[in-house]
């Protein structure tokens, strides 16, 4: 009789337990009501969302990101905001740094010296290969972060649905680092944080800057070089999340893309017309020189001509460019 009961139990679960399932409210069907898996033409268009992976720039960390990211996050998008090594989460903060005791802070080892673009592109490139998994790729990248791009471009091109640089460095065979860049003519009117720089780079092997200066002469030079159009409220909270430590060698590492593989990439460029750490007119000339090198595949460039080196205020514009480079596996390199 027990066993009988028991068996009636079961049976009586099971039948249950169908019915649950047939309406999508076990533990499992509720995955499947909520969309992972309703159908497998939903989890399709799911895998071919784009992922944005956004690779900051010199002296950043990944949530410079976060404005734009949110942005393109709600209108549908993955977003991967990239902390290249010892940034970000794994940032290096100088004790010296904390208490501002500047004799001490220009002695004080780093440990992102000896980092240069192979890590960058290392870091970056793995992201990349994670991301692709799950549909296109639309590779960004912001000042410094240019030089990852081009790497990445090169190293990867069959996983990226497009390469965007926004006011970023583009080495070419003329400029091909971005230390060349820096230098060439065009940016001389570029404001230079060198006045700034605390410590021997050579010897510390990072190029290390005091962001929690109260020196006003020295904020300005800041604020000039960084959001000059910005509120100071604003240019206080970038300067927030900027780190002292940039390695030297990721400056000086060569990053030109090569035209059998970054030059079939599709890339926009997103030009800044008041930019005083990439003047205008080298972005320029980095966009002619690598339509020069690519005339068949020359850069989609939008212009703001307002905008400061971290670009304007509010990211909607930005975003509504970026969104406009979404697009599908069939169409990529």
């Amino acid at each position: 009789m027990f066993m009988m009961k028991n068996t009636n139990e079961e049976r009586s679960g099971v039948t249950r337990r169908s019915a649950l399932r047939r309406l999508g409210l076990t533990a499992g069907g509720a995955a499947l009501a909520t969309g992972l898996g309703a159908s497998p033409a939903a989890a399709a268009a799911r895998r071919e969302l784009t992922t944005y992976v956004l690779v900051h720039g010199t002296h950043s960390a990944g949530a410079f990101w976060t404005p734009i990211a949110r942005e393109l996050a709600l209108r549908g998008h993955r977003v991967v905001m990239v902390d290249q090594p010892r940034h970000g989460a794994e940032a290096f903060v100088p004790e010296a740094y904390q208490r501002q005791d500047l004799a001490a802070m220009a002695e004080e080892p780093s440990p992102l010296k000896g980092l240069g673009l192979d890590d960058y592109e290392a870091r970056v490139a793995g992201i990349v290969r994670q991301a692709a998994r799950n549909g296109p790729v639309v590779l960004v990248g912001h000042s410094l972060g240019g030089v990852s791009v081009s790497r990445v471009g090169d190293a990867v091109p069959h996983l990226l649905q497009h390469i965007c640089y926004m006011a970023a460095f583009c080495p070419s065979r003329v400029l091909p680092t971005a230390d060349a860049c820096t230098a060439a003519p065009e940016n001389a009117n570029a404001v230079s944080p060198v006045e700034l720089t605390v410590g021997d780079p050579d010897r510390l092997g990072v190029l290390r800057l005091n962001f929690r200066t109260g020196v006003s002469g020295e904020l300005a030079l800041l604020k000039e070089m960084i959001c000059a159009d910005y509120p100071d409220a604003d240019f206080r909270r970038i300067l927030a999340g900027l780190q002292t430590d940039e390695p030297v060698t990721a400056y000086a590492g060569r990053a030109v893309g090569r035209a059998d593989a970054w030059g079939r990439l599709p890339r926009t460029y997103l030009r800044f017309g008041r930019d005083r750490t990439i003047a205008t007119a080298l972005q320029d000339r980095m966009i002619a020189e690598a339509d020069a090198a690519t005339p068949g595949n020359r850069f989609r460039v939008h212009d703001f001509p307002t905008a400061s080196h971290v670009g304007p205020l509010d990211p909607t514009p930005v975003a509504d460019v970026l969104d406009t480079l979404a697009g599908r596996r069939g169409q990529r390199y």
